[in-house]
């Protein structure tokens, strides 16, 4: 690039990245608030919740880049009019294409990051929420059991605590284990505390005695201990088989899927619809950019006020979007709606560049339309001189 087009691509970048660091922060600061029950009701670290929370930041860049891309656009091109540079450009004989060229560059480094994280990064991040979101809902401490209820588990165990201590401990344990035919123990201790070890859940008593009684027998031994380990991962109840949604899976499943699964025989537009949908992201910061630079890349003096073309271009973008949605679930419904995918950005692109590199003639053209309108039909033009 010439020195021109960096100075203009430097603008657009810096605009650009500090509306993605700043809507991205803002947003991911609320998303972690609505989180925070992981760590205030569900007992876990706060490890765990900041993973969580992390695994929303791809889909926040998403979202936002393409965003921000046309907002840093529209910054630069009013900085440039502003300071007439613009002008300066257009009378020096600056063609469209080359002011074009630095927020297209631009536009192309943002297609390859969404596409990036749309195809290989997000479907991953989707898959590893639902699996920890799962972990999470399956830990025995933190979910089953209540505090000072006595909890009943469909495997005949009943499992008791009197309140939770300092650092999660559970205070005054009661636990009596049914499951052996005939055989009944009660487990009590002072104190009860859930660790993880290999990726196994054990919960560790302290001070406290269990108590074994065989049925239809007056026998029973009773052994006093000072610390005394049960596996968890018979307390919780059995796990089923996990089943991803489209947007969980790797786009290889999505482009090879397992047709002889039932999900994905009932579920097979979403399937299309996912697929199409992650294809054709990264054109949408490209049709974002045509559409800012179609609105406003044209050198206006200080009178004409720029208002009305921002606010064109605001809607046509939101228009877009609206469209883009609409077309995704088209395609989930009919297979020959999959082409609108792809078109909806497209001919965003091709109008937008019909107006930035034949501007004058689509002006000239709307002119003479207006013109002859106002002419009335079989006679001379009747407008008043001025």
């Amino acid at each position: 690039m010439r020195q021109i087009e960096r100075y203009i691509f430097r603008i657009a970048l810096g605009a650009s990245l500090a509306c993605l660091v700043g809507l991205t922060g803002t947003i991911w600061v609320t998303q972690a608030l609505r989180e925070l029950d992981l760590v205030t009701a569900k007992g876990q670290t706060l490890v765990v919740f900041l993973f969580v929370t992390a695994l929303s930041l791809p889909t926040l860049v998403v979202v936002i880049a393409p965003v921000a891309l046309f907002i840093g656009t529209i910054y630069a091109l009013n900085k440039l009019n502003g300071d007439s540079e613009l002008i300066v450009m257009a009378a020096a004989g600056m063609p469209p294409r080359a002011l074009l060229r630095p927020f297209l560059t631009l536009a192309l480094m943002v297609s390859v990051l969404v596409g990036f994280l749309v195809v290989a990064v997000m479907p991953a991040s989707f898959q590893e929420l639902r699996d920890v979101i799962t972990r999470v809902r399956g830990d025995f401490i933190a979910n089953v059991v209540k505090e000072g209820q006595f909890t009943q588990l469909d495997n005949g165990i009943t499992f008791h605590f009197r309140e939770r201590g300092a650092g999660g401990t559970l205070d005054g344990l009661f636990i009596q284990d049914r499951r052996e035919a005939g055989k009944t123990k009660v487990y009590l201790a002072e104190r009860g505390n859930a660790v993880d070890v290999d990726g196994q859940s054990y919960l560790i008593l302290e001070r406290g005695s269990v108590l074994q009684q065989q049925k239809d027998s007056r026998d029973s031994s009773i052994l006093t201990f000072e610390r005394y380990t049960i596996d968890l991962a018979a307390f919780a109840p059995p796990d089923s088989d996990t089943i991803y949604k489209p947007r969980e899976r790797s786009t290889a499943q999505l482009l090879f899927p397992d047709r002889s699964e039932g999900y994905y025989q009932i579920q097979k537009g979403r399937f299309r619809a996912e697929l199409h949908d992650r294809l054709s992201a990264w054109l949408y910061p490209i049709a974002l950019v045509f559409i800012a630079f179609a609105a406003l890349g044209d050198p206006r003096t200080t009178r004409q006020g720029r208002g009305v073309a921002i606010g064109a271009a605001i809607l046509a973008v939101v228009a877009l979007r609206i469209a883009g949605f609409a077309a995704v679930s088209a395609a989930a419904r009919s297979p020959g709606a999959v082409a609108a995918v792809y078109a909806v950005p497209l001919a965003a692109i091709g109008l937008s560049s019909l107006l930035i590199f034949q501007g004058a003639r689509v002006r000239a053209f709307n002119a003479r339309v207006a013109r002859a309108l106002r002419r009335p039909p079989g006679g001379p033009n009747l407008a008043p001189a001025r």
